[in-house]
Formats: structure tokens, C-alpha cells, sequence
């Protein structure tokens, strides 16, 4: 996966795929920033920040023979610096898939 082809135009985004590629090669990366969803919320009145919330959908091998909770662990670990920041990572949602996962999910969808 080239990141000139899937860079973004916002600096913890662009961390955030750098140490996803970099720490699970994935086959599948998406990452979307849903933090302009939250910016009425209590907890974010006076943040300066416009990257807080983000959802992240990732296939790699690297999930194989890891449970979903363990594979969430793995994510937030990558993360544990950005998302104890003050203004960094507030939320993150995450879908984790394995290729075959992936694989078999995309032929459900087609039948």
C-alpha cells in the first residue's frame, strides 16, 4: 500500500497510518475521521484539535489466531502516546479483520 495513495491532509492521521502499515502490514486500511461528528460534545469544548475521534478498518495477517479483544489491545498499545495526549486521540473505533475474514465477508455480501 503506497501512502501516496492513501495520505491524508492531517498530521495524526498521517501517524496513524505510518505506525499502522509500519507495525501490521495491512492488505485493508481505511481510516476515517469522524471527529467533526463530536465537536458539540462537552468533553471537547476548548479542544483545538480536529483529529479526536476516528474510525479504523484494518485486514492484516498479523490478526490471525487473535481474538477480537486482542487484536483491539494490539491497536491501542500503537496508540497509547496519541491517545493520552491532551487534544490527541479521544475515541477510537475499530474494525480488525484477518484476509480470510475479509474474504469471507466480501463473498456474503456478493450472494
Amino acid at each position: 500500500m503506497s501512502s501516496t495513495t492513501a495520505s491524508s491532509t492531517t498530521p495524526v492521521e498521517d501517524a496513524m497510518r505510518d505506525k499502522l502499515v509500519a507495525a501490521f502490514t495491512p492488505t485493508t486500511l481505511q481510516i476515517r475521521n469522524d471527529s467533526h461528528l463530536h465537536a458539540h460534545h462537552a468533553p471537547m469544548q476548548g479542544s483545538t484539535s480536529k483529529e479526536t475521534h476516528f474510525h479504523v478498518t484494518i485486514t492484516s495477517e498479523a490478526f490471525q489466531s487473535k481474538s477480537q479483544p486482542a487484536r483491539h489491545r494490539m491497536v491501542y498499545l500503537l496508540f497509547k502516546d496519541e491517545m493520552a495526549r491532551e487534544g490527541g486521540i479521544h475515541a477510537l473505533q475499530l474494525r480488525t479483520r484477518t484476509p480470510e475474514e475479509e474474504k469471507k465477508q466480501a463473498e456474503r455480501e456478493q450472494n
